[in-house]
């Protein structure tokens, strides 16, 4: 079987024509698979969604529970049948409910990883290296320069600043949906006990998170009451948006922060007016893309959202077969 014949890129997203399904569409279409909850990966008004539970769950809580006409629960390691083709989810490691997508028809096997991180997250399940014949890679940071540091070492600087500057409130801009929660584990795995404060936009997804069992410790709103005596020495967390918006001048002398993979660019943290940049990322940095290309044993790879070009040529020089597969709309959201 010809791999074109089994997933191929449309205007729609990676479709599958003998199962009559699609990986991550961008548009509406009859029958969508997905990989994770990020508004890039998942969107409203499909007739039929199949995804983690988490998955779906997150997808209600940001859409309203009307998202898609039929709604099926894949569960991890389970293999479905779909018209025909044998489709798998496996953990991806990004957020929580994030799944990779192995798709097998006629003795041929292809893994969509959506989105990736290898790195230790408390917040959801590690990812698993799947053995394919083609492997979909993401590529956000997929140049050398992009080599995450350990994430105890930003939360360390985060800490330490909170210590030299206690009359200073730190707002920490992180995406909503896993960064926010992400960043707030790890401060609490670092020993900080004290109330961490939110922005509304992120308190329904925390909530989520604490009922799926992920400890977030003592989350209190930053609401006007909370804050009338400014938050000196107190750590927010907000979205990215909130950073430049009048909404954190409310605060004592406000520090901003940033977590993000971006922030390993200075002139990225310089532009946004950054003063604590965070590198935390939640997709697997140079090094990571490559070793899991190779855990895969994938015979060829396919690139996509990215900097594919570099990543293209690193299997080349590897004896890997790789193309790009340029697909459209699909942003670093969750960075």
């Amino acid at each position: 079987m010809q791999a074109q014949d089994l997933l191929r890129p449309r205007p729609e997203g990676l479709y599958c024509p003998p199962g009559d399904f699609y990986i991550d569409p961008v548009r509406p279409v009859d029958r969508a698979l997905i990989t994770h909850g990020h508004a890039d990966h998942a969107r409203s008004g499909h007739a039929h969604v199949l995804a983690t539970r988490e998955t779906l769950d997150i997808m209600a809580i940001r859409y309203g529970k009307d998202f898609a006409g039929q709604r099926q629960t894949a569960r991890l390691g389970e293999t479905l049948d779909i018209n025909g083709v044998k489709v798998t989810y496996h953990p991806a490691g990004h957020v929580l409910g994030s799944a990779q997508i192995s798709v097998e028809h006629n003795g041929l096997k292809i893994v969509a990883s959506g989105d990736y991180k290898r790195r230790l997250d408390p917040t959801c399940l590690p990812f698993e290296p799947v053995a394919c014949d083609i492997f979909i890679t993401e590529a956000t940071f997929a140049l050398p320069v992009f080599v995450h540091p350990p994430v105890e070492e930003e939360v360390e600087r985060l800490l330490h600043s909170l210590d030299q500057f206690p009359e200073r409130t730190h707002i920490i801009g992180a995406y909503a949906l896993g960064k926010a929660q992400r960043v707030i584990a790890h401060i609490r795995a670092a020993g900080y006990t004290a109330p961490i404060y939110l922005h509304g936009a992120l308190q329904k997804l925390c909530d989520y998170y604490q009922q799926e069992g992920v400890d977030l410790g003592d989350l209190r709103a930053a609401t006007m009451e909370n804050a009338k005596d400014k938050l000196p020495g107190q750590i927010v967390v907000a979205p990215p948006s909130a950073l430049a918006d009048r909404w954190s001048r409310r605060f004592a002398d406000p520090l901003d922060c940033f977590a993000s993979g971006w922030m390993r660019i200075r002139q990225r943290a310089k532009q946004r007016g950054v003063e604590l940049p965070l590198i935390v990322s939640d997709h697997a940095d140079w090094n990571e893309l490559c070793d899991t290309i190779h855990a895969t044993g994938a015979r060829e790879v396919w690139v996509t959202h990215g900097r594919e070009e570099a990543l293209v040529r690193w299997c080349e020089l590897q004896g890997i077969a790789a193309r790009p597969l340029h697909l459209v709309g699909y942003e670093d959201e969750a960075e």
